[in-house]
């Protein structure tokens, strides 16, 4: 494994670098969320209109994809990411086309059958598979969770309670962290990250949370979305965490440069893909019941 450079500071000289970057990546990604419609209306009303949140999505998956082919398959870094780009989009178009509970269980065994693929294909350029399959499995799930999260009742309002809690997180944590400082949360991985950033994120996720489910229009209790808030704040510092020990092990100080200031597409979404999956579950359990 090799080693990185030693942590250094946080540059506030990008500072405003990284705040123009948030200015074009935020109404973009509300765009396309909400497309042309009112916002309270409960789901997409026809597939026209629901394209630019699809193309969203896929053009993540090609940039993550492309990303993760770079740091976990420098030898053939190309053929690595288109294989995991179409193991995923498949399985993410396969789940667009039809909202049905079936379909969404086949497009994940689809993606389960695109993650073997790519594991041959990476073997068959002397790389290595594992990282292949799981590049599919850490980029397919957080994929499927949002187009099934928008398509639900209301998808609109928990897209949006998504987007809130995972970048109240980031922000809260940024904030309180770069105040209070003191001990560090996962210095091996993570040297820049202090106990009182992570808990400031958390209570910033809970507070996003609960000013969601205050609105009009959004059929959700306060404490309940005061747990989700919360469940999506851990998940989003999980994802950060995550990522990190990710690069730490293939020795990348970042996993790309196609967002100022950030870094890559990876580094600015990595607790979002974690996130996603666990709004989508609380999502789930809403639709049985929980929460009203």
């Amino acid at each position: 494994m090799t080693p990185l450079p030693r942590a250094r500071r946080f540059d506030w000289s990008n500072l405003g670098l990284r705040i123009a970057s948030g200015f074009v990546l935020v109404p973009t990604a509300l765009y396309a969320t909400l497309g042309k419609h009112q916002h309270w209306v409960p789901a997409f009303q026809d597939r026209q209109e629901a394209l630019p949140y699809l193309l969203m999505i896929a053009v993540a998956v090609a940039l993550l994809s492309i990303e993760w082919g770079a740091m976990s398959a420098p030898g053939a870094p190309i053929r690595v990411s288109a294989a995991v780009t179409a193991a995923v989009l498949a399985a993410v178009f396969l789940a667009y086309e039809t909202h049905k509970l079936s379909h969404y269980l086949l497009a994940w065994a689809v993606m389960a059958v695109g993650a073997l693929a790519s594991a041959l294909v990476a073997r068959g350029v002397a790389e290595r598979p594992a990282d292949a399959a799981y590049g599919v499995f850490y980029i397919g799930p957080a994929a499927l969770c949002l187009v099934w999260l928008r398509a639900t009742n209301q998808g609109v309002w928990w897209t949006l309670m998504l987007f809130a809690c995972t970048w109240g997180a980031d922000i809260g944590a940024f904030a309180v962290g770069s105040v209070l400082k003191g001990p560090k949360l996962w210095p091996k991985f993570s040297p820049n990250k202090t106990w009182s950033g992570f808990f400031g994120g958390l209570a910033t996720a809970m507070l996003a949370g609960t000013a969601m489910a205050s609105l009009p229009y959004f059929e959700l209790s306060l404490w309940a979305a005061a747990f989700i808030g919360l469940s999506v704040g851990l998940a989003t510092m999980a994802g950060d965490l995550w990522e990190s020990a990710l690069k730490r092990r293939f020795g990348v100080k970042d996993s790309g440069d196609i967002i100022p200031g950030h870094g890559g597409l990876l580094d600015r979404v990595d607790g979002l893909m974690f996130a996603v999956v666990v709004m989508a579950a609380a999502r789930l359990a809403n639709e049985i019941g929980w929460g009203h």
